[in-house]
């Protein structure tokens, strides 16, 4: 199965499915050197796992990781790093009514067209279960950022029609890891948790939108045409489960503006630093960046596992009843803000090493 790795010189590699033995990753192309901090890749998967709030899946997972390989001495040694994240909670037998039925708006279908065989527990390495191993290696990668200043934070800006109406620039974005719905407003963010408490009652799922925002990183990363930033960062957001769609700075509002209203001025600031008066460019120009704050959003379907009965057809063709049972999230964005936060971080991870030789 191609696919599994991404990146060019800050190279991930993802392995294991939702019901296997365990989940994990190997991360290629870390300097060596760099102090991992195991309190904090356990912090990141804490904000990703499940069974953390009422308003997520009840999965229950630790989270507890080993790594295998490439860290020596509380350091990075420069050779890849192998981290595994046993599944403890995995419960195969509810997903033994779908084994030969296709879930609507889910991989089945696909996989079964592609491979000729699927793991239908859990959708196997279809599942976000997978995710996890992103985010441990999303730490690794933000822990790099730090040694340069770059910081990478996402929050929840939207759930369904609940949305935040000002930009990225007028929250305390510190406020978000306050409620469990990971919004830095907290009159929106009780809006929100009450609008998805009353979706699972019901036994439906909602969607979101999730904005990310990056600082501190110096003009001059990305490649021209391919390669560009935002490319990188689209397709690294856009592969992340459930995500269906991606935008930048200025985004879709670019196209009902002109010229002269969207154009981001430079200027030199009290350092002598070049800035823009405007950043509708969201940081990137030319597909590399600026030194103004990369901000970017992703928006998540709703979760397509419902309680509800719904038509379907299994491998036979023939029509069939399909009820999801088990545990599932009513809403995937609470839990996908550290998922956003660590793809956007190997792409920068990736690209700032692309740019120059890293020493620490």
């Amino acid at each position: 199965m191609p696919g599994s790795t991404f990146g060019k010189l800050f190279r991930l590699t993802t392995f294991g499915e939702s019901h296997g033995k365990a989940i994990g990753l190997i991360l290629d192309g870390c300097p060596a050197g760099l102090k991992i901090d195991l309190a904090f890749i356990n912090a990141q998967l804490q904000r990703r796992k499940p069974g953390q709030s009422t308003i997520v899946t009840q999965r229950k997972e630790t989270e507890a990781f080993e790594i295998l390989s490439g860290v020596f001495n509380g350091e990075s040694t420069g050779t890849p790093i192998c981290l595994i994240i046993p599944n403890k909670d995995a419960r195969s037998k509810d997903y033994s009514h779908i084994k030969d039925k296709f879930r609507p708006s889910h991989a089945d279908y696909t996989y079964q067209t592609k491979y000729g065989q699927r793991d239908y527990r859990g959708g196997g390495r279809s599942s976000a279960r997978e995710t996890a191993a992103r985010v441990a290696a999303g730490a690794i990668a933000q822990l790099l950022l730090r040694e340069y200043k770059i910081s990478v934070q996402a929050y929840v800006n939207a759930v369904a029609d609940i949305k935040l109406s000002q930009s990225y620039d007028h929250y305390d974005l510190s406020q978000s890891e306050k409620n469990m719905v990971r919004c830095p407003d907290p009159k929106t963010a009780e809006a929100m948790i009450t609008l998805i408490k009353g979706v699972k009652k019901s036994g439906d799922t909602v969607g979101g939108e999730i904005t990310c925002v990056v600082k501190g990183l110096p003009p001059g990363l990305g490649e021209p045409v391919f390669d560009k930033l935002h490319a990188d960062l689209a397709k690294a957001v856009m592969s992340i489960n459930a995500c269906k769609g991606f935008e930048y700075g200025s985004g879709f509002n670019a196209a009902h503006l002109k010229g002269s209203q969207h154009n981001d001025a430079f200027y030199k600031d009290d350092q002598g630093l070049i800035k823009t008066k405007t950043n509708f460019s969201g940081g990137i120009q030319g597909g590399i960046s600026n030194g103004m704050d990369i901000y970017l959003k992703a928006a998540f379907k709703p979760v397509a596992t419902i309680i509800k009965s719904q038509d379907s057809i299994n491998e036979i063709g023939e029509t069939v009843k399909v009820e999801g049972k088990g545990r599932h999230d009513p809403c995937v964005v609470p839990r996908a803000v550290p998922i956003v936060e660590a793809m956007v971080a190997l792409v920068i991870a990736d690209h700032y090493l692309r740019n120059k030789t890293a020493k620490l």
